[in-house]
């Protein structure tokens, strides 16, 4: 089972890059374990309502991942990328509600 944003990322991601529609196995139509693993790992903590200095290391973590990642990866780019937005997002309207119930 893949999560919705996943599987319209990787349906993006192959009608959009031209390389990967070819290859079915090759570099770039596939994620990494490291990549994955974040991904799911922000899911859990967002629904879970982890705090938000447990969110700001995993973000250290997706950042760090982004640097050392090849960059010829990129499903594992984009996904990293989408974590990250979640991430800032979440962010953003969680301080917007903080700052109108004060």
């Amino acid at each position: 089972m893949l999560d919705d944003d996943i599987v319209s990322l990787t349906a993006l991601t192959r009608i959009v890059n031209c390389e990967c529609r070819h290859f079915i196995f090759g570099v770039n139509v596939f994620i990494t374990q490291l990549t994955l693993s974040l991904y799911l790992m922000t899911q859990c903590q967002l629904k879970l309502r982890h705090s938000v200095t447990s969110l700001a290391q995993t973000l250290d973590y997706i950042e760090k991942a982004i640097r050392e990642l090849p960059s010829d990866g990129t499903l594992d780019h984009l996904t990293l990328k989408l974590t990250k937005h979640k991430l800032l997002m979440h962010s953003t309207v969680h301080n917007v509600r903080m700052s109108v119930a004060y």
